[in-house]
């Protein structure tokens, strides 16, 4: 048996490696240095104090600061400097103070990650002579990323600085940072989704000559367009993808679709879903039928509906919960009531959305006790409500604008005003009652959400438990269950132990 050493194994290795390489030209990579620099704990005194010496001192000489500064005992690291930028995220003058005392410390060195955080500062602060200052410097350093590429549009688009967001990509690539498809991708996908679609479009189209757009530059223009509610826009950019020969993104064509679906355009919407199954029905997924689904249940247009739920199911797409609480809220705004318990029945286990949309469609049926026992079966089955379950359930019983009645036990009003000034919200509470003191006004809509979200505390717990001793005294048993129910899950894993303990005792009592 030969045996041959480890050191020749890889002596033979490195020698097939290199003869590998040096024959094929394309293999060699230029050596990048990556600067890995290890997360350490702040003191949190140390930042304080640095923290509170720029805000002091920002306005002073820079002799005067740098003395202060170099008073504080505390250690310059990267994350410290990230954690100052932190501390001042709208104000450019404290954090660009201290990245001119860090330029003077000779042991530490700045990366793309810590200009990006002190440049996304300084845009945010809209001081954009500073801002086209730093991204000059940025660029001569090397220290560019695409996350800069996404800061810097996004800052200058929103200032309306147009020529500056084209002549930044010239800028880098004067620089080493060559046009790149990809780059401008994330650039627009990222303005898209900050309401800048215009400004967006004017930088696709100024950089033609240079970056070609592709279908993906396109599919953020018109979901940016159709966020926006400009269908007008969002059709030319759709005719353009066309003109060039790319094919419309499903995602593009959904966003198309739900827009059209939104300005009641169905039969546009319906012609454009028709198309892609026609040309293109492999492509069709569990995303674009739940839309359409979704869509023409919200119409009460059933039988359409039913149509595409049953084609759904024999291409074997796997139908998901959210589009089987759709066709349950859609057969009920039909009052198809016994159909729709017939799909909830049929499902082994429903999720929230099946039992939101049956909770819904009874509601708008005025049909508050059904729905909230269906909240009861729904809990006895293990499937724990979310807040908008309880929203819907107390406008269902109460109304959109609260409910006002003489009996103090059950005046909503009584019970969210005491509400709000025990969590002191008193302001809140004073703006209300001085709206609906004259009952001659319209009552504001009332703000079920806020008034869960001030209550989900141990504090209200105990409230929401009273309050439902209070309206079973009245006999409203529904309304008291519900609000019990959230003071049950508000509440803190020690009170619900010990409710637990009382019950199993009273069962053996």
């Amino acid at each position: 048996m030969i045996r041959i050493s480890s050191y020749k194994i890889q002596m033979l290795l490195l020698r097939r490696t290199a003869t590998f390489i040096f024959s094929n030209p394309r293999c060699v990579q230029p050596l990048r240095r990556h600067h890995h620099h290890p997360i350490s704990p702040v003191n949190p005194d140390h930042l304080l104090q640095v923290c509170t010496v720029l805000y002091q001192q920002q306005n002073s000489p820079e002799s005067r600061l740098t003395s202060k500064l170099a008073s504080c005992e505390f250690q310059l690291t990267h994350e410290f400097f990230l954690q100052v930028c932190n501390k001042f995220p709208y104000s450019w003058r404290p954090v660009y103070r201290f990245f001119l005392y860090t330029q003077s410390q000779p042991r530490f060195n700045h990366t793309t990650v810590s200009f990006n955080k002190m440049l996304d500062v300084v845009g945010k602060s809209r001081n954009i002579d500073l801002f086209w200052e730093l991204l000059n410097d940025m660029a001569r350093r090397r220290f560019v990323n695409d996350k800069t590429f996404v800061i810097a549009l996004r800052t200058l688009g929103g200032a309306r600085e147009l020529k500056k967001c084209v002549e930044f990509f010239h800028l880098m690539n004067s620089n080493g940072c060559e046009y790149n498809l990809g780059t401008l991708n994330k650039v627009v996908e990222a303005m898209c989704k900050c309401k800048l679609v215009e400004e967006a479009k004017f930088v696709v189209f100024k950089l033609r000559e240079w970056v070609r757009p592709d279908g993906v530059t396109y599919k953020w223009l018109v979901g940016g367009y159709c966020d926006k509610g400009d269908l007008v826009e969002a059709s030319k950019v759709w005719n353009l993808i066309e003109d060039e020969g790319f094919q419309p993104d499903v995602d593009a064509v959904e966003k198309m679709m739900e827009t059209l679906f939104k300005v009641n355009q169905y039969g546009e919407a319906l012609r454009l879903f028709e198309t892609m199954r026609f040309k293109r029905m492999n492509e069709l997924g569990v995303s674009t039928y739940g839309l359409v689904i979704r869509w023409l249940c919200k119409k009460g247009m059933m039988a359409q509906a039913h149509e595409v739920f049953e084609e759904m199911r024999e291409r074997g797409v796997r139908v998901d919960n959210s589009t089987l609480g759709d066709v349950v809220y859609g057969l009920l705004t039909r009052r198809r009531v016994r159909e729709a318990y017939q799909v909830v029945e049929g499902i082994e286990v429903p999720h929230l959305s099946v039992y939101h949309g049956l909770i819904k469609g009874l509601l708008r049926l005025r049909r508050a006790s059904e729905a909230t026992q269906v909240f009861r079966e729904m809990i006895k089955r293990g499937c724990e409500p979310n807040m908008h379950t309880y929203i819907m359930l107390l406008q269902g019983h109460l109304g959109r604008r609260g409910r006002k009645g003489s009996d103090p036990h059950v005046n909503f009003d009584t019970i969210f005003v005491g509400g709000m000034v025990k969590a002191g919200k008193s302001r809140e509470a004073t703006k209300y009652v001085e709206r609906v003191i004259n009952r001659g006004m319209e009552v504001p809509r009332f703000d079920y959400n806020k008034f869960l979200y001030y209550f989900s505390n141990e504090e209200g717990a105990v409230m929401f438990e009273e309050v439902g001793k209070k309206l079973k005294e009245v006999g409203l048993f529904d309304l008291a269950d519900i609000l019990e129910s959230y003071g049950q899950k508000m509440a803190t894993r020690d009170r619900r132990r010990n409710r637990s303990r009382i019950a199993t005792r009273d069962t053996n009592d």
